[in-house]
């Protein structure tokens, strides 16, 4: 940065050469006619002076003499530098309303940065860059006054006819504004037209006026001295040289400095200093953004990396979010199978829902992984975007960014209860949520659905399809046949609640009645009893029952014949189950109506149960 006084009083460093030379070798300060409580010796350097201004001030006059003179009496022993003198300058610093300029004298100069903004605004200097100015004066701190001139300004009609030729770039002075434009004087009065003046609007017109301007002669016709100049294409020029430039600077990896410029929908053109550069959407943000316009706005400054630099079409990529660290490089240690997060739904789409766990990381909940019951057919009729969600983790995959996750899993899987909820023998009531030809589904509750198979829904016809007597969305009693949950399979029937003639015999009897009924089958210790029509009945005896049974009759009937047929059946070995049961109990023969008592009714397993009646 340029030498200057600061708050403190320090000065540049041609004022200390100057105080160098008129301070003695001891500084001595007087006190009431008494000498100072300190005596320094003069300073080894410069540097060490500066750093005290409080002995500089006590060894200036008693302030006659001002700063001004001091300079100017500085230049007249040195070799100042006149007015209007042009010379070579380097730029040391650029600042939001000032250029400082080396001019190679013992002062920098200093000239407006407006003076040297292009049309859209842009300093079209910067440190290191060489000017040919023009020295106007002082200001209050000691700067050389410098003006926007970097050329030399032709002196007759042969120095126009010169420039002309050659295209050079002459400097001129903007007089006033006239029709069309504007009058300069370049050593004759010239016209440059509005649309060449480089500036957009009449205001930026008439701020031209009075200042310094470059541009090139486009006319110049000596005979009738007509004049005309152009700004605009030195502009461009300048800006042109300026880009090419700064594209060379740049290097894939470099962190700068830019602008935002424009918006589009797929991403930001940032000016780097005369240079665009796109910062894609995707490069933004780890986190996902829709569109730019939601986190940029024009004007805003941005800190970017330097992604790809094309040379062949001059295109330059950089990236915002390169300078953050990527989330996915810890996503696997802190994302665990089986873990429970909780997080934002992002974003929907037909297969499945984003959900968000922190900014750069989404998850997919699939579809199929959000409903027990499996028909789901759109996300939005489960989630809805922004909402909070509890999930569980199914898998992550680093290298492809991917994460699944699950929501049903989350809310529990009924199947684990679904044995005591529905023992087999209950009854459920269900409403009928799809037919096929096999059978009807129905809907349990909690994404658990049960089966009817179409040879369980009646009894009185056999059914060539469900929907004979079914219909979806028809509620329905059945009762549960078989839980399998290991399969996730519920059998149910609806014919099992149907009254038979079993349950209409066991409603109109109780127990103690005493019924006839034929005997159907004989073992060892009971008999099958046919009641009625389809109604069956067991018989638990002992073999001492039957016998005495046996003999209450034989005294009324004696068959000869029969007799010897059952000794010759009990002599024989290896005889059936039948005989066997019929020499144990060689009262009672199937087919026999005998007289029975009702020892036991069971509605719920349809079961009655008899015992001989004396």
């Amino acid at each position: 940065m340029p030498r200057k006084p600061d708050a403190t009083g320090r000065l540049p460093g041609f004022a200390l050469k100057l105080a160098e030379k008129r301070m003695p070798s001891q500084w001595l300060c007087q006190n009431e006619g008494k000498p100072h409580r300190s005596v320094m010796k003069q300073p080894d350097t410069l540097d060490n002076l500066s750093q005290d201004p409080v002995l500089f001030e006590e060894s200036q006059p008693s302030g006659e003499t001002s700063f001004a003179e001091i300079l100017s009496q500085y230049e007249q022993e040195h070799g100042g530098v006149r007015e209007g003198e042009t010379l070579n300058g380097t730029v040391i610093a650029v600042t939001g309303d000032s250029v400082f300029v080396n001019i190679g004298k013992k002062t920098e100069g200093v000239l407006a940065a407006a003076r040297l903004r292009d049309a859209s605004g842009i300093i079209t200097v910067k440190a290191g860059d060489s000017l040919l100015v023009a020295v106007t004066g002082h200001n209050a701190e000691g700067y050389y006054e410098l003006s926007t001139v970097r050329v030399e300004r032709p002196k007759d009609w042969t120095g126009l006819q010169a420039a002309f030729a050659e295209h050079r770039v002459i400097g001129g002075v903007v007089k006033e504004t006239i029709k069309g434009g504007l009058r300069v004087d370049v050593g004759v009065p010239a016209f440059m037209p509005a649309s060449r003046s480089g500036v957009r609007d009449v205001a930026d017109l008439e701020k031209l006026v009075g200042q310094e301007i470059e541009c090139r002669i486009t006319k110049l016709d000596v005979e009738h001295e007509d004049v005309v100049v152009d700004r605009r294409v030195v502009l461009e020029e300048r800006e042109k040289r300026a880009k090419e430039e700064r594209f060379g600077s740049l290097r894939e990896g470099d962190i700068v400095r830019g602008v935002v410029r424009s918006l589009t929908e797929y991403g930001a053109f940032i000016d780097l200093g005369g240079v665009d550069a796109l910062l894609h959407v995707a490069d933004i943000s780890w986190a996902r953004v829709g569109k730019p316009a939601d986190v940029l706005r024009i004007g805003d400054e941005l800190e970017v990396k330097v992604l790809k630099i094309n040379k062949d079409t001059r295109k330059i990529s950089v990236g915002m979010k390169q300078l953050q660290p990527d989330p996915w490089t810890v996503a696997a240690e802190k994302y665990k199978t089986g873990d429970r997060v909780r997080g934002i739904v992002a974003r929907l789409t037909d297969f499945g829902a984003f959900v968000a766990l922190e900014p750069g990381i989404d998850g997919l909940i699939h579809v199929s992984e959000m409903s027990w019951s499996k028909k789901v057919r759109k996300p939005s009729d489960v989630l809805q975007p922004g909402e909070s969600v509890d999930v569980v983790v199914l898998g992550v995959n680093p290298a492809d960014r991917r994460i699944s996750l699950g929501l049903k899993q989350a809310l529990g899987d009924p199947w684990e209860l679904a044995a005591q909820k529905f023992p087999p023998g209950s009854i459920v009531e269900a409403p009928v949520i799809n037919l096929a030809s096999f059978g009807v589904f129905v809907d349990l509750g909690d994404g658990i659905e049960g089966m009817i198979h179409v040879g369980d829904i009646t009894r009185e016809k056999r059914l060539e399809h469900p929907r004979d007597v079914l219909k979806a969305g028809q509620t329905v009693r059945a009762q549960v046949l078989e839980v399998d949950q290991g399969k996730r399979r519920i059998r149910l029937g609806m014919k099992q609640l149907e009254p038979t003639s079993v349950d209409k015999y066991i409603t109109e009897h109780q127990v103690g009645d005493t019924v006839s009924g034929r005997v159907a089958e004989v073992r060892q210790d009971r008999i099958r009893v046919e009641l009625g029509e389809g109604v069956f009945a067991t018989c638990v005896f002992k073999a001492e029952e039957a016998e005495q049974g046996q003999a209450a009759e034989q005294p009324q009937r004696v068959d000869i014949a029969e007799l010897t047929a059952r000794l010759a059946a009990k002599w024989k070995q290896g005889a059936g189950e039948g005989s066997a049961a019929a020499s144990n109990n060689p009262g009672i023969r199937p087919g026999q109506v005998r007289s029975f008592r009702i020892a036991a009714l069971d509605p719920g397993q349809k079961k009655i149960q008899l015992e001989l009646a004396e």
